[in-house]
C-alpha cells in the first residue's frame, strides 16, 4: 500500500511519527511532500543568507521518520542557545544547509540526511526552489512571507481572501509528482491550513498530480483554530478553503476530533485567541465527504493530535477502503 502525506510544520511530523510504525507491514511505500515556504526563525535566516529552500520542516519530518529516535535524531533537533551567529539555529538545519552547498542539490542533501538517520519512508519538498507565499486580506492589504502573513492576520483587520506563491511557475520534483499520482491514499494535514498545507498546493505540479491521482484523499483537520489564519473556522471551512485553492472538490474523507479539551486548556488557548475547531459533521457530510469522528486528543499541556490515536483512525480508514475495493 502506497501512502503520501502532504503538509508541513509540527502537524505533519506528528502524523509521520505515528504512521511510520505501519511500515512495512501495512504501508509498503510511505512518502511525505513537505512545504519549504517557511521564512521565520532558523529556517528563514538560512534561506536568506545561503539562498536555499527553507530546511526546518524537512528536518522535522526526517527526524519523525527516523527508525529509532535515538541520540543522532536528538542531535539533529538540537538548537543552539548561545554563540554568535549560532544562537537560535538547529543543528539539523545547519547540516542540511551545508550538505546543499557541498552537493549543489537540496534534494541530494535530503537524501543523504535521510540515509544517515535510516528513515522509514521518503521526504520530498514540494519544490526545491526558493519560494514565498503571498496573501491578500479582505481589507486590501497584500502581505508577503509565511511569518508576516500570520502576524498581520493577528491584527484582525481582515481575513485571508486570496493566497498565491511567488514565483508562480516553480516546479515540483518529478518524484513528488510520481508518488502522488501512484498513491493509494493521500493524507493532508494536520497543520496550519494557510502556511503548512496550502503552500504545497500552490505548486501547480502538485495540485495537478493531486487531481489526477486516483488515491483516496483524506483530510485531517486541526483540533484548534489558529490565530490570524483560521479564526472561527469550522472543520468544513477548512475543507472549503482547500477545495477553493485546488479549484474543485477532491477530498474523500475528513478526520475530525470530537472530544472537548479540558476546560483549563481551553481557557489557556482562548487567551491566545485560539479555540477548538467545531466538528460540523453534518455540513461535511452534505459535501459528499465521509466523516471519521474520533477522540484524537493528546493528554498534556497542549491541545494537539495524539500520534497513536491518529494512526489508529487512519488504519481503520485504510482497512475499510481496501476491503471495499477488494469486494
Amino acid at each position: 500500500m502506497k501512502v503520501v502525506a502532504i503538509g508541513g510544520g509540527t502537524g505533519l511530523s506528528s502524523l509521520l511519527r505515528g504512521v511510520k510504525h505501519l511500515v512495512p507491514e501495512t504501508i509498503t511505500d510511505l512518502s511525505a511532500v513537505v512545504t519549504v515556504a517557511d521564512n521565520g526563525g532558523s529556517s528563514g535566516r538560512l534561506r536568506e543568507e545561503m539562498q536555499i529552500p527553507a530546511p526546518g520542516d524537512i528536518r522535522n519530518c526526517i527526524v519523525a521518520l527516523a527508525e529509532d529516535e535515538d541520540i543522532l535524531a536528538k542531535v539533529f533537533q538540537y538548537r543552539f542557545q548561545e554563540g554568535e551567529g549560532l544562537k537560535g539555529h538547529s543543528f539539523g538545519n545547519l547540516f542540511l544547509s551545508v550538505l546543499t552547498k557541498i552537493t549543489g542539490d537540496f534534494l541530494d542533501a535530503i537524501e543523504i540526511t535521510s540515509d544517515i538517520l535510516k528513515i522509514k519512508g521518503k521526504i520530498i519538498p514540494s519544490t526545491d526552489q526558493q519560494v514565498d507565499i503571498v496573501a491578500e486580506f479582505t481589507d486590501g492589504a497584500v502581505i508577503k512571507g509565511e511569518t508576516q502573513i500570520t502576524e498581520y492576520g493577528k491584527k484582525l483587520k481582515g481575513k485571508i481572501k486570496k493566497i498565491w506563491m511567488e514565483p508562480a511557475d516553480v516546479k515540483a520534483p518529478e518524484e513528488a509528482v510520481e508518488k502522488i499520482k501512484n498513491a493509494d491514499f493521500i493524507i493532508l494535514g494536520p497543520g496550519s491550513l494557510f502556511t503548512s498545507i496550502i503552500p504545497n498546493l500552490l505548486v501547480k505540479d502538485i495540485r495537478n498530480a493531486l487531481l489526477e491521482s486516483k488515491a483516496y484523499k483524506i483530510y485531517v483537520c486541526n483540533v484548534m483554530t489558529q490565530y490570524g489564519e483560521t479564526d472561527r473556522f469550522t472543520a468544513s471551512d477548512h475543507i472549503k478553503a482547500l477545495h477553493k485553492i485546488v479549484g474543485k472538490p477532491f477530498i474523500d474523507a475528513a478526520v475530525v476530533n470530537t472530544t472537548t479539551p479540558p476546560d483549563e486548556l481551553i481557557r489557556k488557548y482562548l487567551k491566545e485567541n485560539s479555540e477548538p475547531v467545531t466538528a460540523d459533521v453534518g455540513d461535511i457530510s452534505r459535501m459528499g465527504i465521509t466523516v471519521f469522528g474520533e477522540d484524537l486528543l493528546d493528554t498534556g499541556s497542549y491541545v494537539r493530535h495524539n500520534p497513536e490515536k491518529l494512526t489508529k483512525t487512519l488504519l481503520k480508514i485504510f482497512r475499510k477502503i481496501n476491503k471495499r475495493h477488494a469486494a
